[in-house]
């Protein structure tokens, strides 16, 4: 058991507080076979970036945001199987609304349908794709979600399920726990995580510290 104390926790989305495995791998296998790819390269490929990043990458001469737009069209339209992941829900209420922010490479539109289909709770601040220029593994998101807390992304934890993902957060300067849902151990490692641990299940708030605004957790690194 470790305890760390932070004074903002900012949270990816699909991987770490939701489920969304099965509709993620529908939508873009359907459309890695459409467009003559290998599906399971596309759907590894995608996990943890900017749905368009993906597109320009295997697609350079491509309408890149029709494209887009078809993806994303079909991400919100397929929820079947988006559930929580095994204590989300519990972390969350156990939070300060005002200490915790969800930092998601999705679409507003599509973290919105998500948290509704997982019947999480949608945060006082979301950030998404559509409120930053430049996506993970670019620390831009997670700086902008540490501003949204007015907390120095320093004195943030960030929980992350993928290498993409903690990269960005490591270079916004802020600790990273990984979540064992997506990659194995030795990528996790590879990206920089400070910790790994198996989930929202493995992290235990405890009092926050007297006279500060931090929260203290408690990690299960087993």
């Amino acid at each position: 058991m470790v305890e760390v104390a932070c004074s903002g926790l900012l949270f990816d989305l699909d991987g770490v507080l939701v489920d969304s495995t099965p509709a993620v791998a529908r939508v873009w296998s359907g459309w890695a076979i459409e467009h003559g790819f290998e599906p399971e390269e596309i759907v590894s490929r995608a996990h943890g970036r900017p749905s368009i990043t993906t597109i320009r990458e295997v697609l350079p001469s491509a309408d890149h945001e029709a494209e887009n737009r078809k993806v994303e069209q079909g991400e919100i339209a397929d929820t079947g199987g988006v559930v929580p992941l095994p204590g989300a829900r519990e972390l969350l209420d156990s939070l300060p609304g005002d200490r915790w922010a969800i930092v998601t490479s999705c679409t507003r539109a599509l973290a919105e349908v998500r948290l509704r289909a997982a019947g999480l709770p949608i945060p006082l601040r979301l950030l998404t794709c559509d409120d930053v220029r430049n996506g993970k593994p670019d620390p831009e998101p997670y700086l902008k979600g540490a501003a949204l807390l007015g907390v120095p992304a320093p004195k943030c934890l960030v929980f992350e399920d993928a290498p993409a993902g903690i990269r960005a957060g490591k270079a916004a300067g802020a600790l990273v726990v990984a979540f064992r849902t997506t990659a194995p151990d030795s990528e996790l490692e590879e990206a920089g995580a400070d910790w790994i641990v198996s989930g929202c299940n493995s992290l235990s708030v405890l009092k926050s510290i007297h006279g500060s605004d931090a929260v203290r957790l408690s990690l299960n690194e087993k």
